[in-house]
């Protein structure tokens, strides 16, 4: 379904009382030939149940987005910033109720960001799997990122956040590569950020990946532990190889089916670095149909020739506690088109075999 696009509101404005009127809280200085330079007021807020212990230079980064830490790290010091009127240090741990005294602050004018349309808006509000107060689970499509930057005007979660202006809170748990689609966690809640970015560390979240690679996976080759070691291209491009001065990698894999020329996997990693599951396929001599980073040219033309489009990776399934209760959830996600008519390509040839 589709939704108007309506402005974000900014993070914890419920929570704020200008001590100074808003006339005088935000006055533009003079224009120069950069970015508008915006002071901000004094501002008092209370610290609710969601920023409960919470280090005070954190908190004051998420109020104030955008101002560089050097300067939140300098009013701290100076004892510009008060919790229940008293000095503090940047580690100190808030508590609910605590009243935060955010100083003046200058900041740069944020430049117009351009809104996700309401048709994009819809796609990922119906690609919502899951949902409850502490948390919710989408199914991104391959091809969106998870989040803008990097000449991307909006990813996965600026989409939320725009569908849903009156939220509170939303972030990302964790991340999938732009190419990747499947299962993406965003938290609700900054409780429930924490509860499941540790549960994340501890590694009691599972994470089941399909894959369709090149050629036969051996039946013998379960688990791929070698160390990954992230490089930058000459073109300044981010990439990823086994290197023994990289960092402990771990993916198990399961053979699910053989067709004439590929394999679908299932990939389950134990460790969460970059491109690891594209890298240790490849590693093995199994690159992932469509790769354009460690596919080799002929191998990526032939899968192109079969109607090929996309990277054939797909975040399948996830195991997991949920926030606040710990009941234990399993989802899954279906593929996307592109994905199932690869394979339905692979099953016909299977039976003219």
């Amino acid at each position: 379904m589709s939704r108007k696009s309506a402005p974000r509101k900014p993070a914890g404005n419920r929570l704020r009382k200008a001590v100074s009127p808003p006339a005088q809280n935000a006055r533009p200085r003079a224009q120069t030939n950069g970015p508008k330079e915006v002071r901000q007021g004094v501002q008092l807020v209370v610290v609710d149940e969601d920023n409960e212990g919470q280090r005070v230079d954190n908190f004051l980064l998420a109020q104030l987005r955008g101002v560089p830490r050097s300067i939140i790290y300098r009013v701290v010091r100076k004892g510009e910033v008060r919790v229940n009127k008293g000095r503090v240090k940047p580690d100190t741990r808030l508590r609910v109720g605590d009243q935060v005294r955010i100083p003046p602050i200058t900041r740069k004018e944020r430049p117009a960001q351009v809104a996700p349309g309401s048709r994009v808006q819809g796609v990922m509000e119906d690609a919502v799997l899951f949902e409850n107060d502490q948390m919710l689970v989408v199914n991104k499509p391959s091809g969106i990122a998870v989040h803008g930057g990097s000449g991307l005007s909006f990813g996965l979660i600026e989409v939320l956040r725009s569908a849903r202006p009156d939220a509170r809170f939303l972030e990302l748990v964790h991340r999938l590569d732009r190419d990747t689609s499947g299962l993406v966690m965003v938290a609700k809640k900054r409780s429930a950020l924490r509860f499941l970015q540790e549960e994340l560390r501890q590694k009691r979240i599972r994470k089941h990946y399909h894959a369709l690679v090149s050629g036969h996976w051996p039946e013998a080759v379960g688990r791929v532990d070698v160390p990954l070691l992230r490089y930058e291209m000459p073109n300044g491009e981010r990439r990823v190889k086994v290197d023994e001065a990289g960092k402990a990698s771990l993916t198990l894999f399961r053979c699910l089916k053989n067709y004439e020329g590929y394999s679908l996997v299932e990939a389950s990693p134990v460790t969460g670095r970059t491109h690891q599951i594209r890298v240790h396929s490849a590693w093995e001599g199994h690159p992932i149909a469509g790769d354009d980073k460690y596919m080799d040219d002929g191998s990526l033309k032939a899968f192109r020739a079969i109607g090929g489009q996309r990277l054939m990776l797909h975040a399948w399934a996830l195991e997991f506690a949920l926030p606040v209760t710990g009941e234990s959830m399993r989802l899954e996600a279906p593929y996307d088109d592109a994905f199932n008519d690869v394979l339905k390509k692979l099953e016909a040839r299977n039976r003219n075999r």
